[in-house]
């Protein structure tokens, strides 16, 4: 554990002395919040209730998605190579840098929702606590699973695969627009995305509905997600190292 936290404050001084990693996953919700934001509260579609915690599905993708990006740094500049020779287990290394994924992308978080609040989001103390909370679940399987693949593929592919991979599963999610919009045949493939759950989970703590068939189900799925993020994670982190 004490190693765990070492690592975690060692990640996050690191992110602090680099203003442009705080800002970078955050920019292309806050302009969707901004400029798309006023134009969806007017169509009559949804709310600032239902876009917010849209945008915030799309923060923990962009954020934490491209969070692999850091390790191939790593792995270039051998920092890797460094770490092998440490006494701290496979599996601290690797969530040391998951846990600052997510404490970055929380960050992230509540600067949208606070620009939300003044855009004319309204939602109670609580769904926006539990919703935080759910996105941090979330965002650890997104953080792990991007460090996996940064191991796997090659290093010059990885962020132009991963830009494409996230597109589709944030408008496959109703980030934007909600689903029960789509066609039949596009609803169906949305429920094969586990952030879909997530989406629908947010929008309903954010409009108070705490019990919900929504919260729960998104609870479960986000829940199973961050495991199985972390179990395919950890084995090719300790793979990676052996």
């Amino acid at each position: 554990m004490n190693a765990l936290l070492t690592l975690t404050g060692y990640y996050l001084r690191g992110t602090a002395k680099n203003r442009f990693a705080l800002v970078f996953g955050a920019v292309q919700p806050m302009l969707y919040l901004l400029l798309f934001g006023p134009l969806f509260a007017r169509s009559g579609v949804g709310s600032w209730g239902t876009l917010v915690p849209g945008l915030l599905i799309q923060l923990g993708l962009v954020s934490t998605g491209l969070a692999g990006f850091g390790i191939v740094i790593d792995h270039r500049f051998g920092v890797l190579e460094r770490l092998r020779v440490t006494p701290v287990s496979r599996v601290s290394l690797l969530l040391g840098r998951v846990l600052r994924d997510s404490v970055v992308m929380l960050v992230q978080a509540v600067a949208i929702i606070v620009i939300g609040y003044v855009l004319g989001l309204r939602a109670p103390l609580a769904g926006l606590l539990l919703g935080l909370l759910l996105i941090t679940v979330m965002s650890i399987g997104v953080a792990a699973l991007s460090y996996a693949a940064a191991l796997t593929i090659r290093q010059e592919l990885f962020a132009p695969l991963i830009s494409t991979v996230v597109i589709p599963l944030m408008l496959l999610s109703g980030a934007l627009l909600p689903m029960s919009l789509a066609p039949a045949w596009l609803d169906v493939v949305s429920r094969f995305t586990p952030f879909r759950y997530a989406v629908e989970a947010l929008r309903a703590l954010f409009a108070g509905s705490y019990g919900s068939a929504e919260v729960v189900w998104g609870v479960i799925v986000s829940l199973t997600f961050a495991i199985v993020g972390m179990a395919v994670g950890t084995k090719r982190f300790q793979k990676e190292n052996a």
